[in-house]
């Protein structure tokens, strides 16, 4: 029955912790604005560090941060103290589900009619908790694509895309119990990601995506200059 009960809350409490958009809530704040309504429409750091400016892109930063942790934690320490299972040894592949679900919440939050933002970062926020190697290989991976082409999506998508190999690579060299349930998981997750790009990839490809440091500001002058 305990263990039962941390089924639940794996697939409950993620979802509801990271649908708590900081992106909406400190836009609305700083603004009054829905930055689902601004830029790009995404909820996320990207948007808000164009629309918003750099203060409010560090409190999203924080924020997203922070609940993509306590998302995982919140589910590690629930079977461990309900149930006296330490998943990290007896059945990762919980972490990894948890992963998912919290990567649900933030781009599908009940709060907020099911519209928030693409989970690039509290994705990265959530694998550091589950496993911080396979997640820095990643994020060195996004920051050299980004550093080269200056183009934050395609950075998370193919970054994303890794993941999966990734995670298989380091639970069969870890001596993991459940490396395939893990990649599984992680095959959902980069599936997750990459299709909340959807727009992002359609933009590469006609070759109109906005680069990082471009702000919705400057964007406009240089239409207007044209």
């Amino acid at each position: 029955m305990e263990e039962i009960l941390c089924y639940i809350i794996m697939l409950v409490v993620p979802y509801l912790i990271c649908g708590i958009s900081t992106a909406i809530i400190v836009t609305k704040i700083k603004s009054g604005e829905d930055i689902r309504l601004s830029g790009s429409g995404s909820a996320g750091l990207t948007n808000t560090l164009r629309t918003q400016g750099k203060t409010a892109a560090v409190l999203v930063l924080f924020g997203d941060v922070l609940k993509g942790v306590l998302s995982v934690l919140a589910v590690r320490f629930a079977f461990l103290f309900i149930a006296d299972i330490d998943v990290r040894l007896e059945k990762s592949w919980v972490l990894y589900a948890a992963g998912i679900m919290a990567c649900l919440g933030h781009i599908f939050p009940v709060y907020f009619k099911f519209k928030g933002g693409k989970g690039v970062l509290v994705t990265c926020a959530v694998l550091y908790a589950i496993d911080w190697r396979s997640a820095s290989i990643l994020l060195g991976l996004f920051i050299i694509i980004v550093a080269v082409t200056r183009y934050v999506s395609l950075g998370s998508i193919i970054a994303g895309s890794c993941y999966p190999a990734c995670v298989l690579v380091l639970s069969i060299i870890n001596d993991d119990p459940t490396p395939y349930l893990n990649a599984a998981c992680g095959v959902v997750i980069a599936a997750i990601l990459v299709l909340s790009h959807k727009k992002n990839i359609i933009r590469l490809i006609n070759k109109n995506e906005k680069k990082l440091g471009v702000s919705e500001r400057k964007d406009k002058k240089v239409k207007q200059s044209k």
